[in-house]
């Protein structure tokens, strides 16, 4: 960790806060009607945040992108069992995280954030990491638009070395599983966190590149089903297969906890499930139907070697 601590955290800070600006605007452009309204919040125990939401949009039907910057004096408990060295120690946590769930069920659902963490206590070295990635969640997958997304993944990873998107990848795949579904959230993408092994310069750089790149990999597919004609067969498929969405983030998402047991802004934390979804007993989709095909999709797979 650099010397000026202050300074790096400000300077990370910074980008965060333009990172938000600029998906924001790219987001608007692709919808064409929908803006983000801002709330500016305050947290009791420290920090706070700018949550943006859209509602409404020509294309979005609910998406947001906060941003928010907390601290405390002590680390919850969830945090200390698995890395005992934080206790006792100060914190602060930064990031943006965004989730847009789209009208049309021709147009996936997508999630990134990135994000920076630092634990202090006098006398001793600062323990700090960066995180983050993104991920793609379609309902009616499109080959065209899924290896597209990886292509983009692949090209941030190979700036950084060449093993880095494939681990990214895997971690990923391996992390929105759904155990008790046994299937993956969507079709992947990057994730990483606890990074910190290549020094500051090196690890703030990748965080950046996942962040700006998520804008070139999410758009284009935006841009180019958002037109696409839907049933409301496809529309209740969509909703329900959002069900799948709010499980992941409820039960294993560590954002989500971490949030919660830190008393962060319910609102801000909640604000990734869908607006609307629904459940159905025992749901089986017909033989041979296009529902029933997304269950091939829903597994790691190498996808570049799939065009």
């Amino acid at each position: 960790m650099p010397e000026n601590i202050s300074s790096q955290i400000e300077t990370v800070k910074s980008f965060l806060l333009s990172l938000q600006d600029a998906i924001c605007n790219a987001l608007e452009r692709a919808d064409g009607t929908g803006k983000f309204e801002q709330d500016n919040w305050q947290r009791t125990e420290g920090g706070g945040g700018r949550s943006r939401v859209l509602k409404n949009g020509g294309v979005i039907e609910q998406g947001g992108v906060n941003f928010s910057h907390v601290f405390g004096d002590t680390m919850p408990p969830s945090a200390t069992a698995a890395r005992p060295e934080l206790a006792g120690r100060k914190f602060q946590a930064m990031g943006v995280s965004l989730v847009i769930h789209p009208k049309n069920p021709h147009v996936p659902t997508s999630h990134a954030n990135v994000r920076f963490f630092i634990a202090e206590k006098e006398g001793e070295s600062p323990i700090w990491w960066f995180g983050g990635g993104f991920d793609l969640t379609p309902f009616y997958p499109n080959k065209e638009d899924v290896i597209h997304w990886h292509k983009v993944a692949k090209r941030i990873g190979d700036e950084f070395g060449e093993h880095v998107y494939n681990d990214h990848k895997k971690w990923c795949d391996e992390y929105f599983y759904l155990k008790h579904r046994q299937e993956t959230r969507g079709v992947g993408g990057l994730f990483f966190d606890d990074l910190n092994e290549w020094g500051f310069d090196k690890s703030f750089a990748y965080m950046r590149a996942v962040g700006e790149g998520y804008i070139d990999a999410y758009v284009p597919i935006m841009e180019k089903r958002k037109s696409q004609p839907f049933t409301q067969q496809e529309r209740d498929f969509q909703l329900y297969r959002r069900g799948r969405y709010v499980e992941f983030n409820l039960v294993y998402d560590r954002g989500t906890l971490f949030g919660l047991q830190t008393g962060g802004r319910t609102e801000s934390i909640l604000m990734s499930m869908p607006p609307m979804a629904r459940w159905e007993y025992c749901y089986q989709p017909e033989p041979g139907s296009k529902e029933a095909s997304l269950h091939d999709w829903l597994k790691p797979t190498d996808w570049l070697k799939t065009q």
